[in-house]
């Protein structure tokens, strides 16, 4: 009777983790078991809110528009060891394009494209690359996908000024190029904006020192909110929970990063985008039609049309969907220059935004 007992429980427990594993019908049907297009992520999930289902829905819906095959591929931990294994293994299932979010796949995409010539590879926010020191290689099967954050950090900015707000924050998680660049183009808008409006802006600019959420951080924003702080760029991962949590308890705003978090907390005003889904598709594209042009690296922006606010989504009442174009348009037409990484050390970005304030946080 206890034998018969422990069956029933054994199999009711694998009846629910075949439920909980693939009732959400996250990968296409295989009759022999092969996937013709694949994606691996990096350390989160694919329904992370961020990078990674953004890519994984660029792949699902393209996938299933083409009637094509596909299949996610999730590493057991964050090693460089553990990504390749899920590649080898996407390899043997079929893929004939893989995808790949985020910079961490930087040395395992150099591996895997000499390994795999023959499979297309995107690489969406990095450049393949031997270590993190060495410069960048980029065969001709590997497509390397970049964005300009410091537009949409800049059109984050701008609009938040616009909208009448004057005390500001901006909090990343690391000093990494992205996140640099989307705090650069931030003070960039504000500034802008304030000097559009004769209005005197302050910002507090700070990095966490990690992507994870933290007490600490969630400390460090209250503090900023209680200090008269009405919005906080929350640019760095995880850390959008505690800045988030922070915001609900204090009645403050956030603005999100890299996808629209609007649905994550009531208190996202807007976010600086990029079109990750829109990328993934444009390049599926390219290889459906035999015109993938490996070797390159993109680097897409306002020009593009691969970076963005979600005007449906911002909770604006006074920066209007016809201020949005005007901004937009001049940046795709190259009329605004905003400074980045490569030509401004932190110390100089001060000098480079008269109308604003800056206060540099260690």
């Amino acid at each position: 009777m206890m034998k018969k007992a422990l069956m029933v429980v054994l199999c009711l427990s694998l009846a629910f983790t075949a439920f909980a594993c693939g009732s959400k019908d996250d990968n296409s049907k295989s009759k022999d078991n092969t996937y013709e297009i694949a994606m691996i992520t990096d350390v989160g999930t694919i329904d992370d809110k961020s990078f990674n289902q953004g890519t994984w829905e660029g792949v699902k819906e393209w996938a299933e528009k083409n009637d094509v095959t596909y299949k996610y591929y999730q590493p057991a931990e964050d090693t460089n060891k553990a990504r390749m294994e899920q590649i080898d293994l996407a390899v043997k299932a079929g893929a004939k394009v893989i995808a790949t979010p985020g910079f961490l796949f930087q040395e395992p995409i150099f591996q895997a494209q000499s390994k795999y010539p023959d499979v297309k590879f995107i690489f969406i926010d990095g450049a393949p690359a031997e270590t993190p020191e060495s410069a960048p290689e980029i065969k001709d099967n590997t497509v390397s996908i970049v964005y300009a954050e410091e537009q949409a950090g800049y059109l984050a900015g701008y609009a938040a000024v616009k909208e009448g707000n004057t005390k500001l924050g901006f909090m990343g998680g690391m000093a990494v190029p992205a996140v640099v660049r989307y705090g650069y183009g931030f003070v960039k808008g504000a500034n802008d904006a304030a000097a559009e409006d004769n209005k005197n802006v302050s910002i507090k600019y700070n990095y966490t020192g990690d992507f994870k959420a933290s007490p600490d951080i969630k400390a460090k924003a209250a503090g900023w909110y209680a200090d008269g702080t009405e919005v906080i760029f929350s640019c760095g991962g995880a850390i959008f929970d505690s800045i988030s949590s922070a915001a609900e308890e204090s009645n403050g705003k956030v603005i999100g990063v890299d996808v629209d978090q609007s649905s994550q907390s009531k208190t996202v005003i807007t976010s600086a985008m990029k079109l990750l889904k829109e990328s993934v598709k444009d390049q599926l594209d390219a290889y459906k039609k035999d015109e993938f042009k490996g070797g390159e690296a993109l680097v897409l922006g306002a020009k593009e049309g691969r970076i963005g606010l979600p005007m449906k989504t911002s909770q604006f009442k006074k920066f209007k969907k016809d201020d949005y174009k005007k901004i937009y348009d001049k940046l795709a037409d190259g009329g605004i220059e905003i400074p980045n990484d490569k030509d401004t050390q932190e110390a100089d970005l001060a000098s480079k935004v008269p109308n604003v304030s800056l206060m540099i946080i260690k």
